[in-house]
């Protein structure tokens, strides 16, 4: 029964993780790293310093063996950080690619200027030649 209950927290705290990193924004979801990375390193440091701890936690929890509950842990953990890596690496790819369009877009000759610089690397023969729809003021798309 207490495996069954250890299973059910673990997972709770696995889908807390993702709904917290994919939700988060912003200077509190940084905030909260932080001070989650601060408890990974004093429960570290205890680890090292009291061994004998997880072993008694785990029992007191029904996972058994303490190595057994630290490896459960690092696995909630190293998941949590996958969503986390996912999520910001989604998000750099949006504003790469909204910044790749606003580049495209500053940078691009308006009609007039691509006409006169193409009109200028034409030989001067055909300068005066005229594309269909120029006369009339329609844009000229591609021919029928």
């Amino acid at each position: 029964m207490r495996t069954l209950l250890v299973q059910i927290v673990l997972i709770l705290a696995t889908v807390a993780i993702v709904v917290r990193f994919l939700s988060g924004v912003g200077q509190r979801s940084q905030a909260v790293r932080r001070v989650a990375l601060l408890g990974f390193g004093v429960l570290a440091v205890a680890s090292i310093l009291f061994p004998e701890t997880w072993t008694m936690a785990a029992q007191l929890i029904g996972v058994g063996r303490g190595t057994d509950l630290i490896l459960y842990m690092l696995v909630v953990a190293f998941f949590s950080f996958m969503a986390t890596t996912f999520k910001r690496s989604r998000d750099a790819d949006i504003r790469y690619t909204k910044l790749a369009r606003r580049i495209a877009l500053d940078e691009a000759d308006t009609p007039e200027a691509h006409r006169a610089r193409r009109d200028a690397a034409l030989p001067s023969g055909e300068k005066n030649r005229e594309e269909p729809g120029d006369a009339s003021g329609e844009a000229s798309g591609p021919a029928a």
